[in-house]
């Protein structure tokens, strides 16, 4: 082994990616756990993001903003979540339609998306509202300090509704964050 390849081993915590494939990382970024696509392809799970390797591109989700990860049948089904909007400093959230990911080999990528997408979570509340109900996260933001209020809303819920409790919980936590120091 060369030494190049001893470094790439021991910046990557010993995963290797498969001949030919690139992911290019940022900051601190590292590469966590590999698996092949049964179409072709791969999912890279990195420190900050996991990376679909696909023939037409890449394409990275951190993992603050996936909502769902579920691991069966060798197919990863993941939600993600769009930002479509602020409230005060909430983020506001619709989450995509799920996407199937079928592994050939899974290794250990199942165990790695669990821990990134359930570690990045710091809290949660539910809150009933008119016309449904929203989701209120706090989540670490990948290669960042602090967490960010995240709100995801029930289809059919009053926007306005969300929005201003959103804006208003979001405030209360900076003021509760300010006072504790």
């Amino acid at each position: 082994m060369s030494w190049w390849q001893r470094f790439i081993e021991k910046i990557t915590g010993g995963v290797r990616l498969p001949e030919g494939l690139r992911v290019p990382l940022t900051g601190e970024e590292r590469i966590m756990a590999v698996a092949e696509l049964a179409g072709g392809g791969h999912l890279v799970a990195t420190s900050y993001a996991l990376v679909v390797a696909e023939d037409d591109g890449q394409r990275r989700i951190s993992w603050h903003l996936v909502s769902k990860a579920v691991w069966g049948n060798d197919v990863l089904v993941v939600t993600e979540a769009a930002e479509h909007g602020t409230a005060g400093e909430a983020v506001l959230l619709a989450d995509l339609p799920p996407r199937r990911y079928p592994l050939a080999q899974p290794a250990k990528l199942p165990d790695v998306v669990h821990a990134r997408v359930t570690g990045s979570i710091r809290s949660t509340h539910r809150h009933e509202l008119p016309g449904g109900g929203a989701w209120f996260v706090q989540r670490k933001i990948p290669g960042r300090d602090g967490v960010q209020l995240q709100v995801r809303a029930d289809p059919g819920t009053d926007e306005a509704a969300v929005s201003a409790l959103a804006a208003d919980v979001a405030r209360k936590l900076r003021e509760a964050q300010a006072n504790a120091f």
